[in-house]
């Protein structure tokens, strides 16, 4: 996460609770009379079904939280099916890494067979990246993968404040892996001027392909693994008071021991008939910052000031999908 918490363990207000879920007309009989009998016809040859588009992959995860709960055909979706980030997707640096520790650099985000790759290395090197434009209120999920550390590297998907007005902006992290085996995972609530969060942990074997999902919604905010619901909150007082946008990072906690890296096969994402759509964004393949402080050109900017095309179809209403699956 991009806060600057790293002993927060120990102050942490446990608000939310740790939840497993789990014809035709028929004719007259003068009309009939007058019919000469058909032969049966043969059956019609099936045909064979058609070959997934060209660069397109099928998903890794078999289990989502869309599938399990219905939440039918999502607003926006990326399924990193060229050799680039999609223009949507904002590589953050060259800068500062978490807490300025380490750096954050486009080079360390690859796309190939339709998956992106966050690696980090010894050096500190690493990457993150974010989704624009955001909202308030809404459904994401993401297909995600975390290979085994050696220490100093904490994989994260997080909605940040489109304002980067944090911390009173608030934080969600409903995936944030500390364990170098990426065998359970936290979620974080961020809320108010002084960082106060809300904790929980599930135990799950992230190393393989996870889809990782939130539900925020005026009066609950729900993370989900596989479908299942594994944390949720109804502490409306601490949830963001504005837009938030899908972040993915690759947090480096020194000292570092060696390299890692997380992979997403998609990520997708739900509007809400409550979700409010973010009137700041970032135009197309523009970089994007973790340092706002010191990279102020780097920030979302009002709609108004962007190209059309910084601002999908769909984006921010409940109508069709914008999909953004192609980068090159």
């Amino acid at each position: 996460m991009r806060s600057t918490v790293r002993s927060r363990m120990l102050a942490l207000a446990l608000s939310g609770c740790a939840v497993v879920a789990l014809t035709g007309l028929a004719a007259t009989p003068a009309e009939a009379a007058e019919q000469t009998p058909v032969p049966a016809a043969e059956p019609a040859p099936v045909p064979a079904a058609e070959p997934a588009p060209s660069g397109t992959q099928p998903s890794h995860c078999a289990t989502t939280a869309a599938d399990t709960l219905g939440w039918g055909r999502p607003t926006r979706q990326s399924d990193f099916d060229g050799t680039s980030l999609p223009p949507d997707w904002h590589a953050y640096g060259p800068e500062p890494g978490h807490d300025k520790k380490g750096q954050r650099t486009p080079e360390q985000i690859t796309v190939a067979d339709g998956v992106v790759t966050v690696a980090g290395d010894e050096q500190g090197d690493t990457g993150a990246m974010s989704w624009h434009p955001g909202q308030q209120y809404g459904r994401w999920e993401a297909c995600v993968r975390s290979a085994p550390g050696a220490g100093g590297y904490h994989p994260v998907i997080l909605l940040w404040p489109v304002k980067e007005d944090w911390p009173v902006g608030g934080e969600i992290d409903w995936m944030e892996i500390s364990a170098d085996d990426r065998q359970d995972a936290d979620f974080f609530l961020h809320y108010g001027e002084n960082n106060d969060q809300e904790y929980g942990t599930v135990t799950h074997d992230a190393t393989e392909w996870t889809a990782w999902a939130l539900e925020w919604t005026p009066e609950r905010i729900t993370a989900y693994v596989d479908g299942k619901e594994w944390y949720s909150t109804t502490e409306t007082g601490h949830f963001p008071p504005g837009a938030m946008n899908m972040t993915v990072q690759l947090d480096m906690f020194p000292p570092v021991f060696g390299e890692t890296s997380m992979q997403l096969d998609w990520a997708r994402q739900w509007a809400l008939p409550e979700s409010v759509p973010a009137q700041l964004s970032l135009a197309p393949g523009a970089p994007a910052t973790g340092q706002g402080d010191l990279h102020p050109d780097r920030t979302p900017k009002p709609l108004d000031e962007l190209p059309a095309a910084a601002v999908p179809d769909g984006a921010g209403s409940a109508g069709g999908a914008a999909r953004t699956g192609r980068g090159d």
